[in-house]
C-alpha cells in the first residue's frame, strides 16, 4: 500500500539559515514535526546568493546537490571541494567548518541532512530525467522533487510543479519527468 502526501513549493515559506546568511525552505523532515536541532533527517532547498561560512550541524551528515546555478566551490575542514556539476550529490560533514564561494553567481542547492547517532540512516540522492519506476525498498521514504519542470507519478495521478514535492512510503508507480527530478531515498531502522 502506498502513503504519498504532495507537498506544494507555495506553502513553504523562505526561513533564515541557523547562521542567518541565507535563506532555506524545509520539505520535509522525520520525525514529523521536528525542528532544525532534533530531526532524524531533512531535506531542504536553499538559495545561496553570497559566500560565506555554512551552519555547523554537529552529528549530523549533509549531501548538497546544487540543482540550479553554477555552482560552488566549497572548503570542508580545510580541503576544497569544487561543486561545479549541476546534479551531481556532494556528502561531507556537517560538523566540520565549511565555507562556500560562488563560482558564477547564486544557485539553488537541495540539502539532505541526517543525524549519525540514530545509526543506520542510509540516504541516496539522484537526479533523474524522463521516466523511472520508483521502487520503495521496506522501512524507507522515498521524496521526489520536480527541480525544473512538472513530474507526474503516473498511476496515482499525480502532477509536480516546479519544487514540488511527494513524499512515498510503498510504490508511488512510475516517475515521468517534462525537465529533471530529484528523487531521494532515505532508509532508517
Amino acid at each position: 500500500m502506498t502513503d504519498l502526501r504532495v507537498l506544494k513549493a507555495a506553502d513553504r515559506p523562505a526561513v533564515p539559515w541557523k547562521n542567518g546568511g541565507g535563506v532555506t525552505r524545509a520539505i520535509a523532515a522525520w520525525p514529523e514535526g521536528s525542528g532544525i536541532d532534533d530531526f532524524a533527517w531533512r531535506v531542504s532547498l536553499a538559495d545561496v546568493s553570497a559566500d560565506g561560512p555554512f551552519s555547523a550541524f554537529p552529528g549530523v551528515d549533509r549531501t548538497l546537490t546544487v540543482v540550479e546555478g553554477a555552482g560552488m566551490d566549497l572548503t570542508v575542514g580545510g580541503r576544497r571541494h569544487l561543486v561545479d556539476v549541476r546534479d551531481t550529490p556532494h556528502r561531507f560533514p556537517g560538523d566540520v567548518p565549511t565555507d562556500g564561494r560562488l563560482i558564477d553567481g547564486p544557485v539553488v542547492n537541495l540539502n539532505v541532512m541526517h543525524r549519525r547517532a540514530r545509526g543506520g540512516i542510509a540516504v541516496l540522492v539522484s537526479v533523474v530525467r524522463g521516466g523511472l519506476p520508483l521502487l520503495v525498498p521496506a522501512g524507507s521514504t522515498v521524496l521526489v522533487v520536480a527541480l525544473d519542470a512538472p513530474a507526474r507519478l503516473v498511476s496515482e495521478r499525480v502532477t509536480l510543479d516546479r519544487h514540488d514535492v511527494a513524499v512515498a512510503t510503498g510504490w508511488p508507480g512510475v516517475l515521468e519527468t517534462e525537465g529533471r527530478a530529484a528523487v531521494i531515498t532515505i532508509r532508517c531502522p
